[in-house]
């Protein structure tokens, strides 16, 4: 993704921890905090413009929710996934999103439908930026989810996206992947909007094990990438 750093509107929260949890969040979750980085206070403290008090609630409160872990002699660094945990998150994402697309078929509004076909409109106008197809493709399947009316769910989603951030690229920077998504994408919507919950489910669990597929191919290739001349 893209390297571009924006901190939010200081003014915008209510604490310098709030910010500092923002902040930290959105760079760990958009992928420019990797993977096993390592998120010393005092560094991120004067990059954020705030004392280091507040830095550290922010980065406990991101322990808690698992965006990092705490290592022996590193301290605390970005969580990094293994394969199992990578293949469990997917399974689950599916069963969750699957069930989050039956319900919008079944309980959007009109306003959610529109908002749902203007993403689309949209997406065939992006460009090939990863930043601006990860957070595109976010939107629209939030906007599926907030058309679920069902808030529990959300809540539910929301932490697994989050998780799928730890994986670092998005899988729509993998040749040829985003155009698929888009058809994929087009072909959901079309069944919520048609009513059609019980396509809308198929479709989209047969979506997210698409994308989990390329980030199998991703994952391969880094570990090879990685491994030294007695690992080949």
């Amino acid at each position: 993704m893209s390297d571009e750093t924006v901190l939010p509107d200081r003014d915008k929260f209510a604490s310098a921890a709030d910010y500092a949890y923002a902040a930290l969040r959105r760079e760990i979750v958009e992928g420019r905090f990797p993977p096993g980085r390592r998120m010393r206070e005092i560094e991120l403290a004067q990059r954020l413009g705030i004392s280091r008090t507040p830095t550290r609630q922010a980065l406990s409160r991101l322990e808690l929710e698992g965006l990092l872990d705490a290592r022996p002699r590193a301290g605390l660094v970005v969580s990094v996934l293994d394969l199992d945990a990578v293949e469990e998150l997917y399974e689950m994402r599916a069963a969750v999103e699957g069930t989050a697309a039956a319900m919008a078929a079944r309980h959007a509004r009109p306003r959610d439908l529109a908002l749902l076909q203007k993403l689309l409109d949209e997406e065939t106008l992006l460009g090939s930026d990863p930043l601006t197809l990860y957070r595109h493709n976010r939107e629209l399947h939030e906007a599926i989810h907030v058309a679920a009316h069902n808030r529990y769910l959300e809540k539910s989603l929301h932490a697994l996206h989050d998780a799928i951030a730890l994986l670092g690229p998005t899988t729509l920077a993998a040749g040829g992947r985003a155009a698929i998504a888009r058809k994929e994408h087009a072909a959901i919507v079309k069944a919520i909007t048609k009513r059609d919950d019980v396509s809308a489910d198929r479709l989209m669990r047969a979506h997210i094990i698409d994308a989990l597929d390329v980030r199998r191919a991703i994952l391969e290739r880094e570990r090879r990438r990685n491994a030294g001349p007695d690992d080949t």
